[in-house]
């Protein structure tokens, strides 16, 4: 078996019963169960959610995006052997963590294959919740330009590059294009204000306006939960994303709870700790891979300039990246999440094949 077909590149065409369209993302793929084998599962499994939640089948994939694309390698490599369950993995992690902690609860409500989440359907808040503990990436660049201004907190003067910012920062942005909310682009991954998000807590989907508070709490508690479980293994934790909805659980109560996935180097950056003492940036993350693509090709504008979209979209199917590239990447997912998890990520033979043996003989999804 070649090293290609250990890898699932193609999520979205697998026999799951359904009776609505398959939604495929860059990474993941979503089923939404019918009526019928959402209740069954509910009362089968013992789920803690309403008896007529509507449940879905997420399956995530390897395929790797950077620069709004989606990136191949040669030998027909469509995607990074073992990052589907490596960042799946560093998920589940994260997520018995906050709840050992008395965090929120997550979407998750069965893990049947290192590629599958059964999921609860939650009503998104339209917020990508940012946290940030260095300067680097987007905020690096607005603040070498002179801002300092950023999602209207002030900045001191006389940063660096890369350093540890004086403390942890919130940076909120849109997720989705939103409309009619006073000062706010109708764009999607938008910075916006603390003060935009209290102006208008309705049209971000926060049921109150208390739970501005909460999902920030929510957002600096478990990004502190991950940052210390990094500083063990001598990694940094720089800056994160984390998604937020609501759920209603089999009692009736109505709560706040962590969607998509937390931590992991799709999400985040992560620093080799060493290596940063030393003067270095030795990224664990998916930032490892766009520098790799901004020194690969002849002109990076093309990735970096917005306007020459079309020119990115070809660069990114025309070209079979060197195989050794994506095997780089492949050891920096597998390799960080088993320094977390403390497991081995270990390759399927034939992972489609194995998700639908187990999802049609123990979960009876697929006729």
């Amino acid at each position: 078996m070649s090293l290609a077909d250990q890898v699932l590149a193609v999520n979205d065409d697998l026999p799951i019963r359904t009776d609505k369209p398959v939604h495929s993302g860059k990474v993941r793929s979503v089923y939404w169960l019918t009526e019928a084998d959402s209740r069954r599962l509910i009362q089968q499994k013992g789920y803690n959610v309403q008896p007529d939640a509507p449940l879905a089948i997420m399956i995530i994939s390897d395929r790797i995006s950077a620069f709004d694309c989606i990136w191949h390698g040669e030998g027909g490599l469509k995607g990074v052997p073992g990052k589907g369950a490596a960042l799946n993995a560093i998920s589940n992690h994260w997520f018995k963590l906050f709840k050992d902690n008395g965090l929120a609860d997550s979407h998750i409500l069965d893990i049947p294959h290192p590629f599958v989440w059964i999921v609860q359907k939650a009503k998104p808040v339209m917020v990508e919740a940012i946290c940030r503990q260095y300067i680097t990436g987007s905020m690096w660049r607005a603040y070498n330009q002179g801002e300092r201004q950023f999602c209207g907190i002030q900045l001191p003067e006389g940063l660096k590059k890369d350093q540890k910012l004086p403390q942890l920062l919130m940076t909120p942005s849109t997720k989705g294009i939103l409309k009619g909310i006073p000062d706010v682009p109708e764009a999607d991954d938008v910075n916006v204000t603390r003060e935009d998000l209290i102006n208008n807590y309705q049209a971000f989907n926060f049921h109150n306006i208390n739970d501005i508070s909460y999902y920030e709490k929510l957002l600096a508690d478990g990004f502190n939960v991950i940052s210390d479980e990094l500083a063990k293994l001598d990694q940094i934790f720089v800056d994160t994303k984390f998604e937020f909805g609501y759920v209603t659980d089999a009692s009736g109560n109505e709560k706040l709870i962590y969607m998509d996935e937390v931590g992991t180097p799709d999400s985040s950056r992560i620093w080799d700790g060493a290596a940063y003492r030393d003067g270095q940036i030795v990224e664990n993350s998916k930032e490892d891979f766009r520098q790799v693509l901004l020194n690969y090709f002849p002109d990076p504008d093309i990735l970096l300039n917005k306007e020459r979209m079309p020119e990115r979209f070809a660069l990114a199917a025309n070209n079979d990246l060197p195989q050794d590239v994506l095997m780089q990447i492949s050891k920096i997912y597998t390799g960080i999440a088993e320094k977390i998890t403390d497991k081995p990520i270990t390759l399927s033979q034939d992972p489609k094949t194995e998700i639908i043996d187990i999802l049609r003989h123990e979960y009876q999804l697929i006729d």
